[in-house]
């Protein structure tokens, strides 16, 4: 079972208090945008195998979400962080660096 530690009220949840996102530090398109830049927002996502950055919401608990980096083959979990970052935090890209060498970067 997949564990996230929520970084607001400091519970480690099991996934069934959670609701997942999707992918994280997507760059939005609103009014204005062209067709291309919005379709690639609602249509197009990484589906890596490997390290993955995802939102999550704390649904049964503080409700707030949060973002996540994992293993989508593994499940292991390098850290959680706040979803205001508009960018990995860099505790979470030292910790996905520390256990995966090879690691390109986020990207």
């Amino acid at each position: 079972m997949l564990i996230l530690h929520c970084p607001y009220c400091g519970v480690d949840c099991e996934e069934a208090e959670l609701a997942p996102g999707g992918e994280a530090h997507l760059k939005r398109f609103g009014p204005g945008s062209s067709d291309t830049d919005f379709e690639g927002y609602m249509f197009a996502r990484k589906n890596p195998k490997g390290v993955h950055f995802e939102r999550w919401r704390h649904a049964y608990g503080c409700g707030k979400w949060f973002l996540a980096a994992r293993c989508t083959a593994t499940l292991e979990v390098f850290g959680t962080y706040k979803a205001q970052n508009s960018v990995p935090h860099p505790d979470v890209i030292a910790a996905v660096k520390a256990r995966r060498p090879d690691w390109e970067g986020y990207k």
